[in-house]
C-alpha cells in the first residue's frame, strides 16, 4: 500500500512539474509600426493559432506564442492600409523581432 501511494505522489509530482513549466515552451514576437499611430493592433495568425495584441506607442510585443510559423497582421488606422508580414518563426522561449513595419496609404 506505501509503495502505491509513493508512485501516485510521484506521478502527480511528474504531473503539476509539466503544468507548471508548460509557459516556457512558448515566445514572443515583437516589433515597431511606421507611422506609431497610424495602427491599433497586431495579429499572429497560423494554421492551429490567433494571438492579438495593443499597439502602444508604434510597438507591440504578441506573448505566449507557441513555437511555429505565423502571419503577422498589423490592424491599420484610416488613412493607412492593414499590412502583413508572413513566414515569421516563432521558436520556444526566444522572442522573434520582425522589426519595423511601415503602413502605406
Amino acid at each position: 500500500m506505501k509503495h502505491a501511494k509513493l508512485k501516485l505522489a510521484a506521478l502527480t509530482f511528474a504531473a503539476a512539474a509539466l503544468f507548471a513549466f508548460s509557459g516556457l515552451r512558448t515566445g514572443t514576437i515583437k516589433g515597431t509600426v511606421n507611422p506609431a499611430d497610424g495602427a491599433s493592433n497586431a495579429w499572429a495568425v497560423s494554421s492551429t493559432d490567433t494571438l492579438k495584441a495593443s499597439i502602444t506607442e508604434g510597438t507591440f510585443t504578441i506573448s505566449d506564442v507557441p513555437a511555429g510559423t505565423y502571419r503577422v497582421i498589423i490592424e491599420a488606422k484610416p488613412p493607412y492600409k492593414n499590412a502583413a508580414k508572413d513566414g515569421v518563426t516563432v521558436t520556444d522561449g526566444q522572442a522573434t523581432d520582425v522589426g519595423e513595419i511601415k503602413l502605406e496609404q
